[in-house]
């Protein structure tokens, strides 16, 4: 079997990817003993439109070619509710340039992130929710000219200007970080095949290529590197090696599974709640941007952790499902899928909470340089966390693959 089933970003509920983008493919091979690895490893994007009210179902996410030209200023004084062409240069704080002189606005997407969200928490933050901050044009408009910048972005220009009503040639963007891209996934071997004999999992759905890091383009490289360059040979491999006697669903785990489907389902419809699915979607997914997202503290993973407990408790008591089993049913199916993301909530926050380092896209505020900046412990976690399943309501296993290293030596990045 080829798993080719995506990311999980969704659990966060705003996220870049589709709405109907889930775990559950990948989860149920989890529970049926798959391992899932370096599951807290989430890429948040920096270069987003920012949310904009409370019914908002997704994000949109804008090219990181914007930051080749635009940068990325926001108000010196917090609270400045100016707009931002009556800001005069010498009251913005254009905070990469000045944070990362070699590098300026094109630090990583980690780092750019990162120091987002700390504006923000400054209460520096622009627009009307204050969850933003600005890439501006001018100075690119004024050194190139308007035609020149057009020719590079102009597609992206005018896709802003009909999401935001506001034209980026005039006034400076509002960006503001979104979850784009999970790292973690099912662990596999270099075949691709994971602790499930048999079952190969490729993509995004698998943990292999990226680490603690996704860098630009990756994502394409190993979709195009798992697909045309390494199925083709060990799926083979496999089937040449390993004989292959004849299913039919007369065999008990098709009578296993459809039981387990119908239980669930069943369960399901009869809770007869107060509560929508998105109703509970939504409390999950602020749960895991306060605590699990650009930053994670060790006494708010261990809060989040018996904060998702509970609301998987109240799901299973106090959700509402309309209409019936065997019609075409979208709410009872984003409910199936919700359920596994309250489980893969909780498995997230455990990872996060077992690695007592800084490592990319994994910031934890104890593990910091005096400057700020991430700080690793290769001697103790450098590692894949393979978590594997135990039961319902148990604490998972962790299985440590050690990285070695014989031709790289494993280095602190700096961008300054």
């Amino acid at each position: 079997m080829l798993l080719c089933s995506g990311g999980y970003g969704n659990v966060f509920y705003l996220s870049t990817n589709g709405r109907n983008s889930n775990v559950t493919a990948a989860w149920r091979c989890y529970k049926r003993g798959a391992y899932f690895a370096n599951p807290c490893y989430t890429q948040i994007h920096p270069t987003c439109i920012p949310v904009s009210g409370d019914y908002q179902s997704k994000l949109t996410l804008m090219s990181e070619s914007l930051r080749n030209d635009g940068r990325v200023w926001v108000p010196l004084k917090p609270g400045d509710t100016r707009p931002p062409n009556q800001i005069p240069d010498e009251e913005r704080d254009y905070y990469l340039e000045k944070r990362y002189p070699t590098f300026g606005n094109l630090v990583p997407r980690d780092v750019a992130s990162r120091n987002a969200k700390h504006m923000t928490d400054e209460g520096r933050g622009v627009g009307a929710t204050g969850l933003a901050v600005y890439l501006d044009f001018r100075d690119a408009i004024e050194r190139d000219g308007r035609d020149e910048i057009a020719a590079r972005y102009d597609n992206l220009f005018q896709m802003y200007q009909r999401i935001t009503d506001e034209n980026p040639y005039e006034v400076p963007m509002r960006i503001y970080p979104a979850v784009h891209y999970t790292m973690g996934g099912l662990w596999v071997d270099y075949h691709l095949m994971s602790t499930v004999p048999g079952l190969f999992v490729l993509g995004e759905a698998n943990f292999s290529d990226h680490g603690a890091n996704r860098l630009g383009a990756s994502a394409l490289m190993q979709g195009l590197a798992d697909g045309y360059f390494v199925i083709p040979y060990t799926l083979g491999d496999y089937l040449a090696r390993n004989p292959l006697p004849p299913v039919n669903t007369s065999d008990d785990a098709f009578a296993e599974a459809e039981a387990s489907v119908e239980s669930k389902t069943q369960k399901l419809l009869s809770i007869q709640g107060d509560k929508t699915v998105m109703q509970f979607h939504r409390q999950l997914g602020q749960l895991m941007w306060d605590h699990v997202g650009m930053s994670r503290d060790r006494n708010s993973l261990k809060n989040v952790i018996d904060q998702i407990q509970s609301l998987r408790q109240e799901f299973w008591q106090n959700l509402r499902v309309p209409s019936a089993a065997h019609t075409l049913n979208q709410t009872l199916e984003y409910a199936g899928r919700l359920a596994d993301f309250l489980e893969l909530g909780e498995l997230m926050a455990r990872d996060a909470l077992t690695r007592d380092e800084s490592c990319g896209c994994h910031f934890r505020e104890e593990y910091q340089t005096s400057d700020g900046e991430a700080q690793r412990n290769d001697e103790d976690y450098a590692y894949v966390a393979a978590w594997g399943y135990t039961g319902d309501e148990q604490a998972p296993e962790l299985h440590q693959e050690t990285l070695t290293f014989d031709h790289v030596e494993l280095t602190q990045r700096s961008y300054k």
